[in-house]
């Protein structure tokens, strides 16, 4: 397989996880920026081509609520998840979760009849 065919499966891959990260976030109230520096703190590196539309979307579907603020004589965008949002995340958290075992209990097989 050659670099660009995994790098397009990691990217797919990835994909799926971003919805999940950012909601998780948000349960605490970010700015584009700090939000976008902790979850590459905590590994999830997403670029702002991405992130930023992913928030509009979000927020556009009701995920989330932003307001506009002054901070540190600067006007930035505050989200947090709204009320619908966290019961989103919890859905979702359930899902990953069973999704996860299943995952992990294909590799693990996989892994112990190879």
């Amino acid at each position: 397989m050659s670099t660009a065919q995994f790098d397009t499966l990691r990217l797919e891959l990835r994909r799926g996880c971003l919805v999940l990260a950012v909601l998780g976030q948000l349960r605490t109230e970010h700015y584009g920026y700090t939000l976008k520096k902790e979850l590459n703190d905590r590994g999830m590196d997403i670029d702002e081509g991405t992130l930023y539309p992913l928030l509009r979307r979000l927020e556009t579907q009701g995920l989330l609520v932003s307001e506009w603020r002054e901070e540190d004589k600067r006007n930035k965008r505050f989200y947090r998840l709204s009320p619908a949002g966290s019961r989103v995340l919890e859905e979702l958290l359930a899902e990953w979760q069973q999704l996860n075992a299943s995952v992990e209990t294909i590799v693990g097989r996989s892994r112990t009849a190879a």
